[in-house]
């Protein structure tokens, strides 16, 4: 098969790009810029556009398909090439559903938690060398790429976003999945530019639970309110699996889970990470995984990459690099490190830097967000609200909005950087919450700057 990507560098798009390059695909693509690690990864296979830009010239009738990515315009002159001369068009969660028509389809949803839960699933199956197609949204260890399509594995693992699929394909990404088996972990407002009340949001689930194949398993998180009662009043014939917090307790800055062969020691801490492994635990149960060989594998699990990642740790200071950016991951990720780090002084930095973060009217979901730091820190670049097109947003709104008046508020990265440098970080836990970097912070420099105290 002849494949033409359309926005080759995104993180999804090159992983499925390698993906069916492995299968023994040809594939091709463009972009208009490219960053590590999807550049030399794609450089790797020799998938790396030799120019960046948009070429129609590369579109022709040879190709048999075309998967347009998010990055891409409505205009772009590579999609209006394709739909002039009426090439089949595939958004990548489209095409991915094309890949596995005939699997068992495993899809993990939630505003928060997927990624994590994907990858302890992963982690689980690939400790006991079941093989399975899959496609997760983190880099995880002992994994060179985050897709893998084969033509004889039974199951695939899908992370469901509940982002729009394509430029021309407004559907959420995890309503076209379909799945046999889901998990939902919790529904917390996100994505206000594409879904802009919280009713049209919680919408999304709904759709998602009702798409479910017929006698389906749902596992859901029935501590979250708004998941319990999205699924338990579905009128879909699936069948419904409840899940909560296992029980554990922390010793020594170690979380110990409670089970019937004894306490397990984990690599991981947080009710929210708890709540993911019992999720995690009934899928692989599913899968043919039993308990006692869930618990084998799980206790080596250290997390997926950016999620509550451990940067540096010294015998007094801990440093945490997350990817939490909404008010949910903001306040479970703050909570997490308190409750772990109980007798350390907990700095949390907090980066606004996504559009749901820098609307002026979304601000107020942030309320108690950082109540759990002894110190905390929220950044933002006004800059970055010009380019977004939004709103102005004050200092004093945030400081409002997180209903917090010892808040520090930079909007400087230099001197956010300067402040970061020159904190006394003895006995404590830092963390550095944010899906962008500060405005260019090193967290290398971070790290060799930590691992000195």
């Amino acid at each position: 098969m002849n494949i033409h990507f359309i926005a080759i560098g995104g993180s999804a798009m090159h992983n499925l790009a390698i993906a069916l390059h492995q299968k023994g695909y040809q594939v091709s693509g463009s972009d208009d810029t490219i960053h590590n690690p999807s550049k030399s990864r794609l450089e790797k296979y020799g998938l790396l556009p030799l120019k960046f830009g948009w070429f129609p010239e590369k579109i022709s009738s040879k190709l048999e398909v075309i998967i347009l990515g998010m990055h891409a315009k409505k205009d772009n002159p590579e999609l209006l090439k394709a739909q002039e001369l009426g090439l089949k068009i595939y958004s990548y969660p489209e095409f991915l559903y094309e890949q596995s028509k005939d699997k068992t389809r495993v899809v993990i949803g939630g505003s928060h938690g997927k990624t994590t839960i994907t990858s302890m699933i992963l982690h689980v199956l690939n400790y006991h060398e079941k093989e399975v197609d899959y496609m997760v949204g983190a880099q995880l260890e002992g994994f060179e790429t985050m897709v893998h399509l084969t033509a004889e594995n039974d199951f695939i693992v899908l992370e469901g976003d509940e982002y729009l699929s394509s430029p021309i394909d407004r559907r959420p990404k995890f309503h076209l999945y379909k799945p046999n088996i889901a998990l939902l972990s919790g529904i917390a407002w996100d994505h206000i530019n594409v879904f802009p009340t919280f009713e049209n949001y919680i919408e999304q689930f709904k759709i998602f639970t009702d798409l479910m194949i017929h006698g389906g398993i749902m596992m859901y998180n029935e501590e979250d309110e708004i998941v319990k009662d999205v699924v338990e009043s579905s009128e879909n014939h699936i069948k419904k699996y409840p899940y909560a917090t296992p029980n554990h307790f922390i010793e020594n800055g170690i979380t110990f889970l409670e089970t019937a062969e004894g306490d397990l020691p984990l690599e991981i801490f947080g009710i929210h990470n708890l709540q993911n492994l019992a999720g995690a635990k009934w899928i692989c149960q599913h899968m043919g995984i039993n308990e006692d060989g869930f618990y084998e594998a799980i206790g080596s699990f250290s997390g997926a990459s950016k999620r509550l990642e451990k940067i540096v740790e010294t015998n007094s200071t801990v440093v945490f690099k997350d990817f939490a950016h909404s008010p949910s991951k903001v306040k479970a990720t703050t909570k997490a490190v308190k409750k772990q780090y109980a007798e350390r002084t907990v700095l949390a930095c907090l980066e606004l830097h996504t559009y749901s973060s820098l609307d002026a009217t979304f601000l107020s979901e942030y309320k108690g967000s950082l109540d759990a730091a002894c110190k905390a820190v929220v950044f933002y670049s006004p800059d970055a609200v010009k380019i977004k097109q939004l709103d102005e947003v004050t200092k004093q709104q945030i400081t409002n909005a997180f209903e917090r008046d010892d808040l520090i508020i930079y909007t400087n990265p230099e001197e956010f950087k300067d402040f970061l440098f020159n904190e006394n970080l003895e006995k404590t836990a830092l963390i550095l919450m944010s899906s962008g970097n500060y405005g260019g912070l090193d967290f290398e420099e971070v790290t060799r700057f930590a691992s000195v105290l």
